[in-house]
């Protein structure tokens, strides 16, 4: 009888053309809380960095870098002439160095006012990074490094084959190194010649990382984690299962973390075996940040959209889903806050505990 007063409902539907109503699955809940959001009224690919103040400094694609007080509030923005896809540096004086998509580095005094900005051929999306002696170093699509004195006048620039969209790393010694879409990975000496380079499979938008014993570690789109030694030759590869736009970091006890757009962030021994694999539910581009208690921090792409805290065991100790898909790198202060941004326009901020 039951069935067939069902059926009953459902033809009256149809002939009077009603649509049932369909209850709309309550979301769960996450793991995690923020303890704040800032709303950048735009998406936020730029990975954050954190003054020695507490502001925290992070562009979006609004053209705006913002500077945001620790409680969530914002300091100031400074506008550039187009979106900022790269992630800002603070120099020794407080001075903070971004790239944009005008295809300028700027720099900009605390208080947010423009000290001065240097113009290259295209766009700017490198993260630079500062020397000992206050140069900056960056890359541009335009297929250069450049090496910028502090006070915004060319150094030397040095021509790749490809866009250098990694960022350089600085060495103790003062070889700065730096991947390009060309495929390789170049070692460049502080005065701008080349000491050698490393040819990968496919284009290099991985940042180097470098290891107490001199090895540098990069990804490759080819799939490969590399192990370069500092005369240029290969220590070892890991193969993935995709592409690695992720950067890797190097925990103190020398185990390599990197994700790949094959949905897992992996733990590497130094010697280049696997030691675990944590498995998101969509790419890994986000590059991993290692907490003062060795928790690892990640973002994952589009269909999951979670920051991930990992344990050093490869667990999960928390997630949270955001908006949008996480490109941006998380920040770690020594205190134990994490901030990342997302696509959903939002910077976040989570305590560790």
């Amino acid at each position: 009888m039951k069935r067939l007063l069902n059926l009953s409902l459902a033809l009256f539907l149809i002939i009077t053309g009603c649509k049932p109503k369909v209850e709309v699955p309550t979301p769960v809940e996450e793991e995690k809380t923020p303890l704040w959001t800032f709303n950048a009224q735009s998406v936020v690919r730029s990975s954050p960095v954190v003054g020695p103040d507490g502001t925290i400094y992070v562009g979006a694609m609004n053209s705006n870098l913002y500077a945001i007080n620790p409680d969530g509030t914002e300091k100031w923005s400074f506008k550039t002439g187009y979106y900022i896809n790269s992630s800002p540096t603070i120099g020794p004086d407080g001075t903070i160095y971004v790239g944009s998509d005008d295809s300028k580095v700027y720099a900009v005094n605390p208080d947010g006012t423009e000290k001065w900005h240097f113009v290259t051929v295209d766009r700017v999306q490198s993260t630079p990074a500062v020397g000992p002696d206050g140069t900056i170093y960056i890359g541009s699509q335009d297929d250069n490094l450049y090496a910028i004195n502090p006070d915004g006048t060319e150094k030397w620039r040095f021509k790749t084959g490809g866009n250098v969209d990694s960022s350089p790393l600085i060495a103790p010694d003062g070889t700065i190194y730096v991947g390009s879409d060309d495929g390789n990975l170049y070692a460049i000496n502080p005065d701008g010649s080349e000491k050698w380079h490393f040819k990968t499979g496919d284009a290099v938008n991985s940042s180097p990382a470098l290891a107490l014993d001199g090895t540098i570690y990069v990804g490759s789109d080819d799939g490969n984690l590399y192990a370069v030694n500092s005369d240029g030759s290969e220590r070892w590869r890991f193969k993935t299962g995709g592409a690695i736009i992720s950067s890797p970091a190097v925990a103190p006890d020398g185990t390599i973390y990197v994700g790949s757009q094959d949905h897992n962030l992996y733990a590497i021994n130094p010697d280049g075996t696997e030691r675990w694999r944590f498995e998101a539910e969509d790419e890994i581009n986000s590059s991993p940040a290692i907490g003062p208690d060795g928790t690892i921090y990640v973002g994952s792409s589009i269909n999951d959209r979670r920051i991930y805290a990992i344990n050093p065991d490869g667990t999960k100790k928390w997630s949270y889903r955001t908006g949008g898909k996480v490109y941006s790198s998380p920040a770690v202060t020594p205190d134990g806050r994490i901030y990342v941004g997302s696509k959903d326009k939002r910077l976040y901020a989570f305590t560790s505990q």
